[in-house]
């Protein structure tokens, strides 16, 4: 029962520390190894606590709930191995070759990439495996609502509290902090469907911490099933148009650009959305194009499309996917995993930029005092 199962894929193909804990999904718990005593079985327990919600690039094992079923996937030196700890087995195999992607090859475009960019080259060869998951669409919509304007921990902590509220309970599962079991068992349960958010209020998840994003989450459901619900984004998934994708999305109640680009690159195979932020906007500028913020203080539409064109020009494949590599290059956990160079080009424009900043407050000062 519960037995170990290859997925069959190499390490250069996939490595879910570089992959599950990235930014991109926040259903994925590390899980704490504890070595099997003599004659034991290894315990393994998700902790309660991890040194860094951005990343995980040491971890070997996580935990996570994944439609109707509750998975553990466990990294080796050669390949991925998994097990069902709730749910179906049958197909298992199947849907998690399916939601890793692994029907595009990812040396390929690692090798293309890297002859298109040097600084990546010497990234792809710390950081392998990197890929872009296919996660449900409705469960992606909902989890990027939550993440404006937040940080990981808290929004981990609003969609596990929304799929308590509104999913199916599947099991439970004890914890441990620092290394001990501490007696508190983990319920974990399934994504809620739209049907399961008909009754849903704003009044109600307000009450769960929400906030300003109950409001988002209720307009966004509704309007959802005027659309026609899951095969409204499953259709989104067949368009051969990110921008298109992008234009759809931004309908929906507290989705703009960045968010409607994860939705799209992250649960709808739009490969070529590039989603931009700040540190997106930062790997630009410092590699690409120093000149694409110019004068402006924040990234407007006309900035948020010449960045993300800056590195769909210079990534004829998959140029979503490239972004991603780099932007977990960036991520503290890996810092340590880098060549020296890169850390320090990194090191170097943070101290640049950090620079021209007090130098503009010290402009702005003098002119106000004029």
């Amino acid at each position: 029962e519960n037995e170990w199962i290859d997925l069959d894929v190499p390490a250069q193909e996939l490595r879910p520390s570089a992959t599950l804990t990235n930014g991109q999904c926040f259903n994925w718990l590390v899980v704490d190894i504890e070595p099997a005593e003599a004659g034991g079985t290894t315990h393994d327990s998700p902790q309660k606590q991890q040194q860094s919600a951005w990343g995980t690039h040491d971890a070997k094992e996580w935990v996570g709930p994944l439609q109707n079923r509750v998975i553990s996937i466990r990294e080796t030196p050669t390949t991925t191995h998994f097990r069902v700890l709730h749910g179906p087995a049958t197909g298992v195999k199947e849907d998690l070759q399916r939601y890793f992607r692994l029907e595009t090859p990812l040396a390929p475009l690692y090798e293309e990439w890297s002859r298109a960019d040097a600084r990546l080259a010497k990234i792809a060869n710390a950081i392998p495996g990197v890929r872009i998951l296919r996660q449900d669409p409705l469960e992606c919509m909902m989890s990027f609502i939550c993440s404006s304007n937040n940080n990981i921990p808290r929004i981990a902590k609003m969609i596990s509290s929304f799929r308590e509220t509104y999913g199916t309970f599947m099991m439970e599962i004890p914890t441990r902090r620092d290394g001990e079991d501490d007696g508190i068992a983990m319920r974990i349960f399934s994504f809620p469907t739209l049907a399961s958010l008909a009754n849903a209020t704003e009044d109600e998840l307000r009450g769960l911490g929400y906030g300003y994003r109950a409001k988002f989450i209720i307009e966004t459901r509704n309007l959802l099933v005027e659309c026609g619900g899951n095969d409204f984004l499953l259709n989104l998934r067949t368009r051969q148009d990110s921008a298109a994708v992008q234009a759809e999305l931004t309908k929906f109640s507290g989705i703009g650009r960045k968010v409607a680009d994860c939705i799209a690159l992250f649960s709808l195979d739009q490969d070529d959305a590039i989603p931009v932020d700040v540190h997106v906007q930062h790997i630009a500028s410092r590699d690409y194009d120093p000149t694409v913020l110019g004068e402006a203080k924040s990234i407007t539409p006309t900035i948020y499309k010449r960045v993300g064109d800056l590195f769909r020009e210079r990534f004829d494949s998959y140029p979503g996917w490239a972004h991603s590599l780099l932007f977990v290059a960036e991520l503290p956990s890996f810092r340590g995993i880098l060549p020296a160079d890169v850390v320090r080009e990194m090191d170097e424009w943070r101290e640049h930029e950090q620079r021209k900043k007090q130098e503009k407050k010290e402009e702005s000062k003098k002119a106000k005092a004029k």
